[in-house]
């Protein structure tokens, strides 16, 4: 079976958004595993400079990356990224399931991503234009996979 690794940074504290993930993860029971890893996130202050961005972000890059190996299918997602319909993104993940050992999706803290993890990624994903809470976008995520799973099975919930 399928493994998708969903890397986050930051912990879900509210209960509606833990529970919308665990819905998600039994419907994706039935076509993959889902795994998640939880990394903690940079501290920073109230205003941070860019400079103390920038080092947050490669301290969490410094977790990350050794998840990010060759033979898994990485994908970022990174609002330079590019979108897709259902359907293509739903091909684009049937052809990773092809080669690769397993899918890793990718997503940063309010900040987002450092450059190093996006170059290690083999696709950029950008869901919307729109900038959404990175908790939400873990719900957000894992009903795109959903769908995207449906599609490939022909089952109804695409319609």
């Amino acid at each position: 079976m399928l493994t998708v690794k969903m890397i986050t940074v930051g912990t879900l504290k509210e209960t509606y958004w833990r529970d919308a993930l665990a819905e998600y993860k039994k419907r994706l029971s039935v076509f993959c595993h889902i795994e998640e890893i939880n990394l903690k996130e940079g501290r920073l202050p109230d205003r941070p400079s860019e400079s103390e961005i920038a080092a947050a972000l490669e301290s969490e890059a410094q977790m990350m990356l050794p998840h990010l190996t060759p033979r898994n299918y990485k994908i970022a997602l990174c609002v330079e990224g590019k979108q897709f319909s259902s359907e293509q993104l739903a091909q684009k993940l049937q052809n990773a399931m092809q080669s690769a050992g397993e899918i890793v999706l990718v997503i940063g803290s309010s900040h987002g991503l450092s450059e190093r993890v996006k170059a290690a990624c083999d696709l950029r994903l950008s869901v919307s234009a729109l900038t959404f809470p990175h908790q939400m976008m873990r719900v957000m995520l894992l009903e795109i996979l959903y769908r995207c799973m449906s599609i490939l099975k022909g089952t109804q919930y695409h319609k």
